[in-house]
């Protein structure tokens, strides 16, 4: 499996577990600003990576007058900032080909979201900035059809690239996760993340705005850990409930230190373990045979 380089961060193989977190979209100063500290506090406790993740625009938005964030000049200035008195890496999501060259002179991953994750001429923009590129599986699309997303990245001379697991949707306001899409992406040779809050989410589960079902991300995440991401991404809310996006779906900050320290001891648990590999179907007559 490839390395890949997050700012001066190394994440792949032999490298520390990865953490992706923090508020779903810029609200305000002081709750990215807070966030990013206490994210950032533990994990130099926990001995983990840690990437700061907030969206300047939430573009796929359930109704036309759901809040969005602050733009896109506005929330890279912001998110320079962050980067500037705390020295995080940062990630967030490009919509638009445009959008591309400006925000690569701020983050360190450039994340296409899932919706997006077909749209080449908006992967090329991202792999030409030359920063990392985080596709999310869509939600519609299998694992084995993302090779060719990861593709498009390459054929731009670009290789950090990683991939994201986010659920499948069957419709009907739900999603389901499928723990086979994380060796199975990871086929790719790239490292793949598991998405804990999104993959609980409710799609247009309120009505005019998507719900979600937070009590399940404890679970989910450890059940990923146990498949063998190579990270976690997770959105993180000093107080969900009242947050302009996503609330339902969000950890609340003062859980979010246990819940990660469960999931980094599964990992280590499971890197200790060795690996199984059984064999295909219509291989396990020949198997007995060789012996």
């Amino acid at each position: 499996m490839v390395t890949v380089k997050i700012g001066n961060i190394e994440f792949g193989p032999g490298q520390p577990f990865l953490i992706i977190a923090g508020p779903c979209v810029i609200e305000s100063w002081d709750v990215i600003y807070n966030t990013a500290r206490a994210l950032q506090d533990i994990s130099c406790e926990l001995g983990f990576s840690f990437v700061f993740k907030s969206s300047y625009d939430k573009a796929n938005r359930t109704s036309i007058d759901s809040f969005r964030g602050p733009g896109l000049s506005e929330g890279l200035k912001m998110l320079a900032e962050i980067k500037s008195k705390l020295g995080v890496e940062l990630l967030s999501d490009v919509h638009e080909p445009g959008q591309c060259e400006q925000a690569g002179e701020v983050l360190d991953v450039l994340q296409i979201p899932a919706f997006l994750c077909r749209q080449t001429d908006l992967i090329v923009a991202a792999a030409k900035t030359g920063k990392a590129v985080n596709i999310k599986k869509g939600q519609f699309v299998a694992p084995m059809d993302m090779g060719n997303s990861v593709r498009k990245v390459l054929e731009c001379g670009n290789k950090n690239i990683f991939l994201t697991e986010r659920g499948t949707t069957f419709g009907y306001n739900n999603l389901v996760v499928d723990f086979r899409s994380i060796p199975m992406m990871q086929e790719t040779g790239f490292p793949v993340v598991f998405d804990a809050t999104h993959s609980v989410q409710l799609p247009g589960g309120g009505g005019t705005v998507s719900s979600g079902q937070r009590q399940f991300v404890p679970t989910l995440a450890k059940a990923a850990v146990a498949a063998g991401c190579d990270g976690l991404f997770m959105e993180v809310h000093p107080n969900p409930d009242v947050a302009k996006s996503d609330g339902a779906n969000q950890v609340p900050l003062s859980q979010v230190k246990e819940l990660i320290s469960q999931c980094l001891k599964i990992h280590q648990l499971s890197q200790s373990l060795p690996e199984l590999h059984l064999p295909a179907p219509g291989k396990c007559s020949e198997a007995v045979l060789a012996k």
